[in-house]
């Protein structure tokens, strides 16, 4: 098989990178990005074809001719306060790639949705891929998740459709995306070394925010058992397990002060329109409202079974972030981050 990976540099991508290496019936890989990697170990084996391209504007379709599946997993999370310029990342450039598999006659395409995509949940039952996908919150990436499922139903209603696959994770964590994640929700606010368990004293957080979260590599092991079953439609994809606030300070070894969420939401948005933090306030509402998701799909019909539970992936993102761990690209990992 001939896969490529579109955003193949991000928290994503480079595990799935990493995965497709090891799988015996994908024989070529090229991964595009709008930067390659700066560790030419990166690209070992000589099974990767890095190609460096631009979503929003290069040419796609001869980049993807002659694949068997494309994944994309190009997105752009920042910046928060101009919402346009993520929107023709997201929006934009997802509508472009797909036109571009459907002009290059690739039979498979496997994007990446999100558990943000989901509409609100009602109760703390599980949720299974049934639920509607109006968005969690008003937030631009609940907005632009929600938009690329309709895009999505678009291509699967179209004459000789390519199988659709739609990736609906929980929190992606792993240790190579501290850097990336602290970057993306805190910005320079707090200092990277100093986020590390037994430094951060109290934790304000609500009594009733769980949520779910799974790591990157049992991730993107789904993602190649998608690719090599051609298995069509969403999938829900988190870890054992979620995360309740008190695991949270308790990862943090903290004391956990429960606040309305109202109050910290507040406090949040305050800190944003100053541009203290580059995390818009709509995402924390729509945290406070993710549907908890059932993974029963994916282990029928793909024998997937995450090896790490929520609280582990998430631990291992915390203790990585004081190291200043990050991926070997230079948009992910800047120094000085």
């Amino acid at each position: 098989m001939k896969v490529v990976v579109i955003g193949a540099t991000g928290n994503i991508g480079t595990a799935v990178v990493d995965r497709l290496l090891a799988e015996p019936e994908v024989t070529g890989i090229t991964g595009i990005a709008r930067r390659t990697p700066l560790d030419a170990e990166a690209a070992r084996s000589g099974r990767v074809e890095w190609v460096s391209a631009d979503v929003r504007r290069d040419p796609l379709t001869d980049l993807l001719r002659g694949a068997d599946c494309v994944v994309h997993l190009a997105w752009m999370f920042q910046p928060s306060h101009r919402p346009e310029v993520t929107w023709e990342t997201n929006a934009v450039g997802t509508a472009r790639v797909l036109e571009a598999v459907a002009a290059a006659g690739v039979p498979h395409v496997v994007a990446a949705s999100s558990i943000a995509a989901y509409s609100p949940r009602t109760d703390l039952a599980p949720v299974d891929e049934t639920w509607p996908t109006h968005g969690t919150s008003a937030a631009p990436y609940a907005r632009e998740k929600a938009y690329v499922e309709r895009l999505l139903d678009a291509v699967e209603a179209g004459a000789q459709a390519p199988v659709v696959s739609r990736l609906r994770p929980a929190f992606v964590f792993q240790r190579r995306a501290a850097s990336e994640q602290k970057r993306i929700f805190l910005g320079r606010l707090v200092p990277q070394t100093l986020i590390r368990p037994a430094l951060v004293p109290v934790l304000p957080f609500p009594d009733d925010v769980p949520f779910q979260a799974v790591h990157a590599s049992d991730l993107a092991d789904a993602v190649v058992r998608i690719v090599v079953r051609r298995a069509g439609g969403p999938f829900n994809l988190a870890g054992s397990g979620v995360v309740e606030p008190d695991d949270l300070a308790e990862l943090l070894h903290a004391r956990r002060v429960g606040v309305p969420a109202g109050v910290l939401r507040n406090g949040l948005a305050a800190a944003w329109k100053a541009r203290l933090v580059p995390a818009d306030p709509k995402l924390f509402d729509a945290l406070t409202r993710l549907p908890i998701m059932s993974i029963g799909r994916a282990t029928r019909e793909l024998g997937w079974v995450p090896e790490h539970t929520a609280q582990e992936a998430l631990a291992e993102l915390l203790l990585a972030l004081p190291d200043k761990a990050g991926h070997g690209t230079a948009p992910l990992h800047p120094t000085g981050s």
